[in-house]
């Protein structure tokens, strides 16, 4: 058992070991905006991040849930890995948690430098916000539940927001799911709550590498209407805009930082013939 008397994290090493006061520093630096956009509701929206940049996403008129999707913008098969970000960080993230990159890649995408929500910590029902626990909605899993078909669902704003980048359905993934507050059941199964945050609440990263970025404004808003089940009806009156900004922090700020590396494995997979003795 660890000091909380818990088992301890599976997943342990230097590797995982962030340089706090680097990211401190960089998130208080002095900034120069980039870019400013706001999202509507039940809309889908890309951009990019350079390396070096800081990305904020805000909540600007209250409670409301966004998906985001995280690619290398050169490079689309390395994107983000949330199962893999799960066992190496947590279920749900914060500040100086990191989201990681698929393989054979498996390297930070960003490091998260700012969260208005962390002090949220776990409500009596055992949630959490900013989950990686879930995936997006969609319209596949909306059509087996209810027999209806819905064409704004995450998944499908996420396919419209990337098309203009070249990329496709087949390149949207799983998400972390901003300002999202979700948990376990007792029966083991996956709940969500209605969504904390309040106007101006806001969930900041690092870009680690030149980035390109999607995030879907949920057609569930703030979950505090259920979308399936016995009581489940349109929320549309709980949607809210989401607002993204981009800054360059000051450069002296990023000294001693620099894009971390490829993973180290050789790729061999144990498929060359072994020279025997």
């Amino acid at each position: 058992m660890d000091a909380t008397g818990t088992p301890p994290a599976a997943y342990q090493g230097g590797a995982l070991d962030v340089d706090r006061e680097l990211y401190r520093r960089i998130a208080a630096a002095e900034r120069t905006p980039v870019s400013e956009f706001v999202l509507p509701i039940r809309s889908g929206l890309a951009w990019e991040v350079p390396a070096g940049h800081l990305c904020r996403i805000v909540a600007i008129e209250g409670p409301q849930v966004g998906d985001l999707n995280i690619w290398n913008r050169h490079n689309p098969r390395e994107r983000l890995w949330a199962s893999r970000t799960r066992q190496l960080q947590g279920a749900h993230v914060s500040t100086f948690d990191r989201l990681w990159s698929t393989l054979p890649y498996l390297r930070p995408l960003v490091t998260i430098t700012g969260d208005s929500l962390e002090g949220y910590g776990v409500d009596a029902d055992g949630g959490r916000v900013h989950d990686l626990l879930g995936t997006r909605c969609d319209p596949y899993v909306n059509r087996m539940l209810t027999g209806a078909d819905f064409d704004f669902h995450c998944h499908s704003n996420l396919v419209r927001a990337v098309l203009p980048f070249g990329l496709t359905e087949f390149d949207v993934h799983d998400v972390l799911n901003v300002f999202q507050c979700t948990g376990l059941n007792a029966q083991d199964r996956y709940f969500m709550r209605a969504c904390p945050a309040r106007a101006g609440d806001h969930f900041e990263f690092f870009a680690e590498q030149d980035l390109l970025c999607a995030l879907s404004t949920c057609p569930g808003g703030d979950l505090s209407v259920p979308m399936w089940g016995p009581h489940a009806r349109d929320p549309i009156e709980v949607c809210r805009p989401l607002g993204v900004e981009v800054h360059r922090p000051d450069p002296a700020a990023l000294a001693g930082w620099s894009p971390p590396a490829v993973a180290a494995y050789a790729g061999g997979h144990g498929l060359g013939f072994p020279a025997w003795s």
